[in-house]
C-alpha cells in the first residue's frame, strides 16, 4: 500500500525579498484632480482608502460591497474589466487583496478596485457586470485559491483538476514540490516505479527532435526504417523559381542552407 504523500500547508513566503525594494510612487488625493466625480458615483459607499497613482484611480473597498462599487463605476462610464487579479499577503495579513482593472473609454481614463479577501471567505462574482470577469475570476481561483461566490463554473482553468495548491501563492515552491514531480509517474505506473522511470520533465517547451513517438526528427528525417543521420542538416521544401505557396514536396532534393535569410 502506497504511503500517503504529506502536503506542504504552510502560509510562509518560500523567497524573501533579496533585491531592491523602490520607493513608495506619488499619491496624490482623488478630489483634486479629474477622477473627483469618478469617486463621486461612489458616495453611498464606504471607501476606505482612495488616490490617484500614475494617472489613474485607485479606491479601496469593502470586499462585501465589490458587486455594488462596480456597477456604480460601469454605469458612469467605465465599460470594460480588462482585468481581475491578486496579491498574496497570506502571511502578513492573513488573505489575498484583489483588484479590478476597469478601462472608460467614454472618459478615457483607468480605474482600479481594491478589496481584501481573508482566507476561508468567499467574493461575490462580478460576471453579471462584465463577462471578462468569466475566466479571470477562474483563473484568480486557480492560481491563488479565493473562492467566487456565484460563478456558474468555478473551476481549474489552467492547473489539472486534481491539482494540489496555487502556483501564484508567494508559499508555492518555485522549483516544484514533491508532489509535482512524481504526479503523473504515481499515476500512471505507480510509488514503486520511480527509480526506474525517474522524475517528470515539466518543462513544456522541451522538444527532444529525436522522439520518434511524439515528435518528428527534425533536421535528422530519415526513411523509415532507416537509421537517421548524426549530424543535422536543414531541408528546404520549395518549387522551382519560387512561390508564395509551397505545392509539391520535394523530398528527394534538399539543400543545406548556410544562413537563414
Amino acid at each position: 500500500m502506497r504511503k500517503k504523500l504529506i502536503k506542504d500547508t504552510s502560509t510562509k513566503n518560500y523567497y524573501e525579498d533579496r533585491f531592491y525594494v523602490p520607493l513608495e510612487s506619488k499619491k496624490i488625493d482623488v478630489n483634486e484632480t479629474i477622477f473627483k466625480d469618478d469617486l463621486a458615483s461612489l458616495d453611498d459607499m464606504k471607501i476606505i482608502k482612495s488616490y490617484v497613482e500614475y494617472d489613474q484611480m485607485v479606491v479601496f473597498i469593502e470586499k462585501n460591497d465589490n458587486l455594488k462599487a462596480l456597477e456604480k463605476l460601469r454605469d458612469y462610464g467605465y465599460e470594460i474589466l480588462t482585468e481581475i487579479s491578486g496579491v498574496d499577503f497570506i502571511e502578513k495579513k492573513g488573505g489575498i487583496e484583489v483588484f479590478y482593472q476597469l478601462l472608460s473609454i467614454k472618459h478615457k481614463r483607468r480605474a482600479r478596485v481594491k478589496c481584501f479577501v481573508k482566507q476561508g471567505e468567499f467574493l461575490q462574482s462580478v460576471t453579471a457586470l462584465y463577462k471578462s470577469a468569466d475566466w479571470a475570476e477562474r483563473e484568480l481561483y486557480d492560481m491563488f485559491g479565493v473562492w467566487i461566490e456565484g460563478h456558474s463554473k468555478l473551476k481549474r482553468i489552467l492547473m489539472p483538476d486534481d491539482w494540489y495548491g496555487y502556483p501564484l501563492l508567494k508559499s508555492y515552491p518555485l522549483q516544484g514540490d514533491e508532489h509535482a514531480k512524481w504526479y503523473e509517474v504515481d499515476k500512471i505506473f505507480g510509488r514503486e516505479y520511480r527509480d526506474e522511470i525517474g522524475e517528470e520533465n515539466r518543462d513544456s517547451a522541451k522538444v527532444d527532435s529525436k522522439d520518434t513517438f511524439n515528435f518528428s526528427r527534425l533536421y535528422h528525417e530519415a526513411e523509415y526504417g532507416a537509421k537517421p543521420p548524426k549530424e543535422p542538416y536543414l531541408q528546404e521544401y520549395q518549387e522551382e523559381g519560387g512561390v508564395p505557396l509551397v505545392k509539391k514536396v520535394k523530398r528527394d532534393k534538399f539543400k543545406i542552407l548556410k544562413k537563414r535569410r
